[in-house]
């Protein structure tokens, strides 16, 4: 019978990363039901332009919603660093935009991205984002004036 080396960290400094990792999954997968299971009922997350909104319901009401504009988007993970209830994630984010009302896309996107998570007994307690969205304001903007004889 072979043995298994055991890691030299502590069982409890594997948990934040598999936290973050499910979480990514359910992000990945549009699942808000999971996104909220994965979460603190006083989660905070912190958009890019550092708009605070807080508790899991809220958050997960703020995800359904941004799905429904982006429903492709998607998180591409090139590394991770975790100390201690910190992990740090940086790599890509992507996805193609839908204007309200419309049922097709009118441009993707694709840009560098980090996040920043917090985790406590498991759950991801804050999730702060570091993206420049300029390309998906653009195409919002483009998507306001589209038919209105307006160049963006």
């Amino acid at each position: 019978m072979k043995s298994r080396r055991r890691s030299a960290r502590p069982r409890g400094d594997r948990r934040p990363l598999g936290a973050v990792r499910a979480l990514i999954r359910a992000i990945n997968g549009r699942r808000v039901d999971r996104i909220t299971a994965l979460l603190t009922d006083n989660h905070r997350f912190i958009d890019s332009l550092g708009n605070v909104v807080r508790g899991s319901k809220d958050v997960a009401t703020g995800f359904a919603a941004y799905f429904q504009m982006v429903p492709d988007y998607r998180i591409d993970v090139v590394h991770m660093l975790t100390a201690g209830n910190t992990v740090l994630v940086w790599g890509s984010a992507r996805g193609s935009y839908v204007p309200q009302g419309r049922d097709t896309a009118i441009g993707h996107w694709q840009v560098p991205a980090a996040w920043r998570a917090i985790v406590r007994q498991g759950r991801v307690a804050e999730w702060q984002v570091y993206v420049d969205n300029e390309p998906v304001r653009a195409l919002m903007r483009e998507s306001s004036f589209e038919g209105k004889g307006v160049k963006v």
